[in-house]
């Protein structure tokens, strides 16, 4: 399938299939005119990647789990090396979330003394 295909297929762009090729997640053969050309599995694996960044993984965090994007990526047990990637993922949201509330409660306050004064 041609990468407009693949793209259709899995609700992605062309553009984001381009750069997971570029970074290695997907493959495809080049046809004779230079179009790209992916078979049928590479549906399955571009879902899956798709779901693992939807879950809030990076590209990099997705490359441990290469092994297993070629099927059912949430069926099978989890890797010590997949659960520890995505524990640090977690740990990195976390902090984030807890900086962004910080600055949210600052905002907050500024304006609720901004309203006293006003």
């Amino acid at each position: 399938m041609r990468i407009g295909e693949l793209a259709e297929a899995t609700g992605t762009t062309p553009r984001a299939l381009r750069h997971y090729e570029q970074q290695g997640l997907i493959t495809s053969a080049r046809a004779a005119n230079g179009y790209r050309a992916y078979d049928a599995r590479a549906a399955v694996r571009v879902r899956n990647i798709r779901r693992l960044l939807e879950a809030g993984l990076t590209l990099d965090d997705v490359r441990v789990f290469l092994p297993c994007l070629d099927g059912d990526v949430t069926a099978g047990p989890a890797s010590a090396k997949g659960l520890e990637v995505a524990r640090d993922r977690l740990a990195v949201l976390d902090a984030r979330i807890a900086s962004q509330t910080a600055v949210r409660d600052r905002l907050a306050a500024a304006l609720s003394q901004a309203g006293k004064t006003a």
